[in-house]
């Protein structure tokens, strides 16, 4: 990887930068990268003033870590702030946005949490302590009954993901989340071979999310675009295994929720290895013959496949560089 840093980038077909933008979601704060909140809050940094800044959503924050945050972070935030007796501007542009994991206590109870949410977001309204904002959350469960008591809690202003196992029939899951303002979270990966689902449960999720109309996000093992044998971590020893690709992902999304394509073309599309057999031009996305028109990959991504969380953000866009289409 380290040769393809400074690869020179291209402005890619329209349709693939409506798939990208905005799409990833920064979690260097977990496995395997594992970086320290100052290491990570400075990585996103970078990232935002980056060349590839509009492929970047989020960062990904344990709320039991927003303090830790707040101080890492408070001199890169967008807004005028006071240091060493003088005034200075950080970084102009968009507040930061963050998604933050919240941990119920007993009996679905967050309203704790909330409260901290608000206090923060009060904060950082304040252009003197950096603008930045948390309007997504993201809430384990184990029942689908677990998730109407928490959405009661949740006002107006903040959108839940709730992640649940997808080896489990995870319709019911889905059906308690329709019709509601919240969304699903699937875990595609993780630091184990175990941890990948098959590409049978993760089709399973995409038609469920379909037929119920509820938008969801991914998160681990998505650091590659076209799905492939990688290794699990950054260690010289580490065993790899077969990861699914996030283009395969979230073209697979497209299709499902504007071609309506079965359950069958659904999982060729997510194990598919050849990165010629995907097609991306300033008109249509999609894989051999099942192709999605720009504008409507668009409102996939806007409605549906909202975005996937990454320990790396460099790795994604490199992999892009590498296949040509960055």
């Amino acid at each position: 990887m380290a040769g393809t840093a400074n690869l020179p980038s291209k402005m890619p077909p329209s349709s693939l930068r409506s798939l990208l933008t905005d799409l990833i979601d920064y979690a260097g704060l977990f496995p395997p990268a594992k970086l320290s909140m100052q290491d990570a809050v400075e990585t996103y940094n970078r990232c935002r003033i980056g060349e590839q800044e509009w492929m970047l959503g989020r960062f990904i924050c344990p709320l039991a870590r927003i303090a830790e945050f707040e101080a890492a972070a408070s001199a890169y935030m967008p807004g005028t702030f006071a240091t060493s007796g003088y005034r200075e501007m950080a970084d102009a542009g968009e507040p930061w946005r963050l998604s933050v994991l919240v941990e119920p206590r007993p009996g679905n109870d967050i309203q704790e949490s909330l409260d901290q949410i608000h206090a923060f977001n009060t904060r950082h309204s304040d252009e003197r302590n950096g603008w930045c904002e948390i309007d997504m959350l993201e809430i384990k469960v184990t029942s689908p009954n677990h998730i109407d008591p928490i959405l009661d809690q949740i006002e107006e202003g903040l959108f839940p993901f709730f992640e649940f196992p997808v080896t489990t029939y995870c319709r019911g899951f889905v059906a308690a989340l329709s019709g509601s303002p919240a969304g699903a979270k699937i875990r595609t990966g993780g630091i184990v071979g175990g941890a990948f689902p098959q590409a049978s449960e993760v089709s399973a999720f995409l038609h469920a999310c379909a037929l119920g109309d509820v938008a969801f996000k991914a998160t681990a093992g998505l650091h590659h675009p076209v799905r492939g044998s990688h290794r699990l971590t950054y260690e010289k020893e580490s065993p790899s295994c077969t990861m699914h690709g996030f283009l395969n992902l979230f073209i697979a999304a497209a299709l499902v929720r504007e071609q309506r394509i079965d359950d069958r073309t659904t999982q060729a599309v997510l194990l598919e290895e050849d990165p010629a057999a995907f097609k991306v031009s300033e008109q249509v996305l999609g894989w051999k013959g099942f192709l999605v028109e720009t504008a409507k990959v668009a409102q996939a991504r806007e409605a549906f496949a909202l975005s996937f969380g990454s320990c790396s953000f460099e790795e994604p866009v490199e992999d892009l560089k590498k296949l040509g289409w960055l």
